[in-house]
């Protein structure tokens, strides 16, 4: 069924279209946590706390607050239903059944609710923290993030008549196809969908799954909305995030524990999942002094994903990591997923499947037309690399407003541990201007994981 994207948001109304359909509206990686905090930390408290790093964007002056406390409210009712309950426990997931155990899924079914939260507007911005057992906390960070952009959607949609709207949508369409034409057929391409948090809608994400799917066949792997993927019949795609290592840095007593916090949650996680699940994310306090201090067996894991370095420089700082553990790159996995656009994509599959010529550079592949001349591949791949995308593909309507305002521009909003047991949780990754935490806390991190490899570049998404 086609939607008309224009009549429906221009006749919105949240009960029609609440935002949160359903609890497995959520990246799946979500879900795969929850089982591993439910399993490790049933008793831990945790806060999560709302950060609009797009400072110039009064969000609070744009979203109308008592509609986003009735879509939290909404969201807070809600329960699993017994089908996707089923679907959970039958699934196959990465190649294997059973991932969702027994107790965990029945725990979800009668037990698991979402933690009340603190919702008010401070000097132009949403203020909104969520404290509670951790198990109760977590699941807000994705439903809060796609809530509020959608509520700043809506409220730019209303400005507009229903030709703009039209016109609003005809061009993000074509943009789409595009982008897709450009993507499609590039031999060993492959490419998710990873654009819950930061959505245009719920409505938008959908249209773009579905387009993703028709017109890229099977260089479309997937979702990491487990809601599209249940609905869709797609794999569902994610792994794990940085929320698990900063709890787990948090709750140490030590600086010695702080600093083994990161390998030790990767310890529990390989207790609780195996196979294609064991994908690490490097870059929570920095990505180079996390493989310099790697225990060997570190290395036997499938793959790491990129987040906040340059993922030119991060995949081949991977590879000769594992040359030198004696591990064969071609077996392992590469996935890059901050901010990703159909350039970057095109030049990280050529860079890291061995598809470019010798002595080419990733740049060279920059909107080529001749890249999809499969003459000019090399058939040899590096390593297994796949690309997640996110914002650019579930939000791209830059420059499609009529009116020619930028008022539908993402805005980069994230939501993330603040507090675990009363103790600050903190993030450093490999960009200085993604650090998040107290101050303080900050620089003592800083001193016991150094600032090898770390940059300072400007955040986009």
């Amino acid at each position: 069924m086609i939607v008309n994207l224009a009549r429906r948001a221009h006749d919105h109304n949240w009960e029609l279209d609440p935002i949160t359909r359903s609890l497995l509206d959520t990246d799946f990686y979500k879900l795969l946590m929850l089982q591993f905090i439910w399993k490790h930390f049933p008793d831990t408290r945790a806060t999560f706390t709302l950060i609009n790093r797009s400072q110039e964007v009064p969000l609070g002056d744009i979203v109308d607050v008592r509609e986003l406390r009735e879509q939290l409210e909404a969201t807070r009712k809600l329960r699993f239903h017994k089908s996707e309950l089923i679907w959970l426990a039958g699934n196959t997931f990465y190649g294997r059944r059973g991932i969702f155990e027994p107790a965990f899924l029945h725990w979800l079914e009668h037990d698991f609710r979402l933690s009340d939260f603190d919702l008010s507007i401070h000097e132009g911005q949403i203020s909104l923290r969520f404290d509670g057992l951790w198990t109760e906390t977590t699941m807000w960070e994705i439903y809060s993030l796609s809530a509020i952009d959608e509520l700043k959607t809506r409220a730019s949609l209303k400005k507009l008549t229903e030709l703009e709207l039209d016109i609003l949508y005809a061009r993000a369409k074509t943009r789409l196809w595009e982008k897709m034409a450009r993507l499609r057929g590039v031999p060993g391409l492959t490419v998710s969908d990873f654009g819950t948090r930061r959505r245009h809608s719920f409505l938008w994400q959908e249209y773009v799954v579905k387009a993703m799917s028709d017109v890229l066949g099977e260089n479309f792997v997937g979702s990491s909305n487990t809601f599209m993927a249940y609905t869709h019949d797609l794999e569902a795609i994610g792994t794990n995030a940085h929320e698990l290592p900063m709890a787990m840095a948090a709750l140490a007593d030590t600086d010695e524990d702080l600093q083994h916090a990161q390998y030790r949650m990767l310890e529990l996680w390989q207790q609780t999942y195996q196979g294609e699940l064991l994908i690490m994310l490097p870059d929570t306090f920095g990505t180079t002094q996390f493989l310099e201090n790697a225990p060997d067996w570190v290395a036997n894991w499938t793959g790491q994903r990129i987040d906040s370095k340059d993922p030119f420089l991060a995949g081949d700082e991977y590879i000769a990591w594992l040359r030198q553990r004696g591990r064969d790159p071609q077996s392992k996995r590469l996935i890059a997923s901050d901010g990703l656009d159909v350039d970057s994509i095109i030049a990280l599959h050529a860079y890291f499947g061995g598809t470019i010529l010798d002595g080419a550079a990733p740049t060279d592949f920059y909107g080529a037309e001749d890249f999809l001349d499969s003459s000019r591949w090399t058939p040899e791949h590096r390593i297994r690399f796949s690309s997640g995308w996110g914002t650019y593909l579930t939000n791209d309507f830059r420059n499609c407003n009529p009116r020619r305002d930028d008022g539908f521009n993402p805005v980069s909003l994230v939501c993330k541990l603040s507090e675990v047991d009363g103790r600050p949780a903190v993030k450093l990754s490999d960009n200085y201007q993604k650090a998040m935490g107290p101050p303080a806390e900050i620089e003592r991190y800083r001193r016991i994981f150094g600032t090898a490899g770390v940059a300072n570049v400007p955040v986009t998404v």
